[in-house]
């Protein structure tokens, strides 16, 4: 039988093919027409009242619509209304979006965006504006009797004239589009019409963070992590999953990401490492570069998912972990001189390159207490202004005017309220004021208008600086298509999530993610003749596990390959396989790296048990840089996983993929290495504390790049070569 390996290098590009081509045809999808009929075709002006001429929907839970078709002979779009009319006007159609029977410039798709959002900002009040520039959660109605998901008086949009909202939950796809859609219709029911931006934070990987970690019916497709995809060091597979992620997201009506994470995972202390593509700056900039082409394409349109890039100027610069969610980690500490634009500005430049819509800072300030590091200084004693990045002007103006940033800011959650650091003696609208004078666009976590309508009536903000903020978010929507078609097709988009050739590009990058760090006496791969021999005792450990997870973990490799010989008892077995999974909080601010009761891992005893029993294939999942100085020296062979499939790691112990994987980040040594190591720089800066490095059983050294192969031996990553490592990955882009 060919291997894995051999069947993705000869299908794989033909299957990247066919995947792409289906889904675009999917997401292309929609009821049919309700013809237009006009009495003399070139008739300056006809109008058509869409609640006489829709599509029919169904009891509430579809949204019923008027659909014009695109026409590229034409130049018409594709154009949909379910509230207000349509415009016929020699020969083409317009959604009248403020209901007057005339066709205005912002309704106009012929004219160029700049005059359609100077038209559409005329014509705003002071409260329609200020609704604009928030952002915040919304939640749908639970299980509704009515096929309602969304109040027809929503607080959010229609009170509070909100078209930013964050959707947190996951159900099936098809829901996901009729809740979007009815958001829509009350975008589309208001004065000026102007449609909503459902956002989300990621939705194909597993994680502690992000909301779906599994495949089923009706879910997107399941990926493997931020970190997995840079231990394949295939920046391309980046950039085809965000092209197949959008598709899936813009099916359901979802088209704005809060990621992805352009932070450099210099401190292994911090929480948030899993959300990184790990600690070279360079890699970190190909995969930045790829995953926003993918999602937003060349330039944004009807097709593109717009991307939030966080966390400007890089969150990853901490002091000792803590995380500036928490007072006591509201600093940015840069103890090396020089280190800010050498290891954490890079990804941020690829995320401007590729034309990133939007970019998050994080809450954090920058430390005064830190070395120079080369921006404009805030004053003649002060390098910085020691306030949080979403109210500091020098930062922001360092992002527009020295990286050319040309998009917009958005806050993140509660930055500009109460975790609003150095600036707390501030009133709320005062607060507000700032991070808008600063260059803050969006002011995220709150629901409350009055607070920048406040801030101008009392003169602590003009409204053209207002306008400067409504222009930005207005381009981004009208780019996107939404003035035009902000509806979906919710079976369309169930179609579209249930494509099984993008799930085999899925799984194709979750093989390439994985890292095999130890393989004692060639114990692996357990091809079919040594496969005869063993018979194989299986337990999951981490947070959370119990019996069922572990008969769930059984019933994934049976049921992948019925070749394995499964035995519940250790004292039956004659090989183990063990999988590690440890975790850490974001949300107590108390890190640890340490594999234990700490991290989630209860019975580490029970892993040197089963260790020192049988010959035992150790997985260990990293979210961060584990110390796994307990459980490394006993195991046969070690691999290193990221919210990675079972399915896979089978594979890979089978043999039937040969595993290419490097570690995206150095594993520390132990806790002494852990307190020396600079939290500014990544593991093989000269800086570094030098033995900051983890050294096997084996005598290897487990720094960043490390990983063996079964037919290559050791295939180690030198640190003075990071890009070398990433000669996987596209054409190499210079992101100055």
């Amino acid at each position: 039988m060919a291997s894995i390996s051999s069947k993705i290098r000869k299908k794989s590009s033909k299957l990247r093919k066919k995947v792409l081509a289906s889904t675009l045809a999917l997401s292309l999808l929609a009821p049919a027409m309700v013809p237009v009929v006009n009495a003399n075709g070139n008739e300056d002006l006809g109008y058509v009242d869409p609640t006489n001429n829709m599509n029919p929907g169904g009891s509430g839970a579809n949204t019923a619509t008027y659909r014009v078709p695109a026409d590229p002979s034409t130049g018409q779009p594709e154009i949909e209304a379910a509230k207000k009319g349509v415009l016929a006007v020699n020969g083409k159609q317009f959604r009248d979006l403020n209901g007057n029977k005339s066709l205005d410039p912002y309704e106009d798709w012929r004219n160029p965006v700049e005059i359609r959002v100077a038209d559409l900002v005329s014509r705003m009040t002071l409260a329609e504006k200020a609704g604009l520039m928030l952002i915040n959660t919304h939640t749908p109605i639970a299980n509704p009797t009515d096929g309602r998901y969304v109040k027809e008086d929503d607080n959010l949009i229609v009170k509070n004239n909100m078209r930013y909202v964050i959707f947190r939950q996951t159900p099936s796809v098809d829901v996901i589009a009729k809740y979007t859609n009815q958001l829509q219709e009350l975008g589309e029911s208001s004065r000026l019409g102007i449609p909503v931006v459902v956002t989300s934070n990621p939705r194909n990987h597993a994680s502690t963070d992000y909301t779906n970690n599994s495949e089923g019916s009706g879910l997107h497709t399941f990926w493997p992590g931020p970190l997995g995809f840079a231990a394949a060091r295939d920046a391309e597979a980046v950039k085809e999953f965000g092209e197949i992620a959008a598709k899936e997201w813009r099916s359901a009506g979802i088209r704005k990401v809060y990621g992805y994470t352009a932070d450099n995972a210099t401190d292994p202390l911090w929480a948030r490492i899993e959300d990184t593509f790990g600690e070279d700056s360079e890699l970190a900039s190909d995969m930045i570069y790829n995953v926003i082409n993918g999602f937003q394409g060349e330039k944004l349109s009807q097709d593109s998912v717009s991307i939030t890039v966080k966390h400007f100027p890089g969150g990853g610069a901490r002091d000792n972990g803590l995380d500036p969610h928490f007072v006591n980690g509201k600093f940015n500490p840069y103890p090396t001189e020089g280190s800010l634009l050498k290891y954490h500005i890079p990804p941020f430049k690829a995320a401007i390159a590729a034309n990133v819509t939007s970019v998050m800072p994080y809450y954090a300030y920058p430390s005064n207490d830190s070395a120079e590091q080369g921006l404009p200084w805030y004053s003649e004693n002060q390098q910085f202004e020691e306030v949080g990045f979403a109210l500091n002007k020098g930062i922001l103006d360092f992002l527009r005017n020295d990286l050319g940033f040309k998009g917009y800011v958005n806050s993140d959650t509660g930055a500009v309220g109460n975790n609003a650091w150095g600036a707390e003696s501030l009133t709320a609208e005062e607060k507000v004021a700032k991070a808008i004078k600063a260059g803050t666009d969006i002011i995220s976590g709150s629901s409350n208008p009055q607070l920048i309508i406040n801030a101008v009536n009392s003169g602590l903000l003009s409204e053209a600086e207002v306008d400067e903020s409504i222009t930005l978010l207005l381009t981004e929507r009208m780019n996107l298509g939404l003035f035009e078609d902000p509806y979906v097709d919710p079976q369309n988009a169930l179609d579209v999530v249930s494509n099984p050739e993008a799930q085999k590009l899925a799984d194709e990058a979750h093989l390439k993610s994985i890292v095999l760090l130890r393989n004692d006496k060639n114990l692996l791969p357990l091809k079919d003749a040594k496969l005869q021999k063993v018979k194989l005792y299986v337990e999951l450990f981490g947070n959370g596990v119990n019996k069922a997870t572990n008969e769930n973990l059984k019933q994934a490799i049976k049921n992948h390959d019925d070749s394995i010989v499964i035995v519940d008892n250790l004292e039956e077995a004659t090989h183990a396989f063990v999988w590690v999974k440890p975790a850490q909080s974001n949300w107590d601010n108390n890190p640890r790296i340490t594999v234990g009761p700490e991290t989630g891992v209860a019975d580490v005893e029970r892993i040197v048990e089963i260790q020192k029993t049988v010959p035992t294939i150790t997985a260990i999942n990293f979210i961060s840089p584990w110390l796994i100085n307990q459980i490394e020296p006993n195991a046969a062979a070690v691999i290193a996983t990221y919210g990675t499939k079972p399915e896979a790691i089978i594979d890979v112990i089978r043999g039937e993929f040969n595993p290419s994987g490097k570690l995206p980040f150095a594993i520390p040594a132990n806790v002494d290495a852990v307190e020396k190591e600079v939290g500014d720089v990544p593991s093989f800066a000269e800086e570094e504390y030098a033995d900051y490095s983890y050294v096997s059983k084996s005598g290897d050294k487990y720094e960043y790049g490390f990983g063996i192969s079964y037919n290559q031996g050791k295939a180690i990553g030198k640190p003075d070569h990071a890009g070398e490592i990433g000669k996987q990955t596209t054409n190499k882009v210079e992101y100055n």
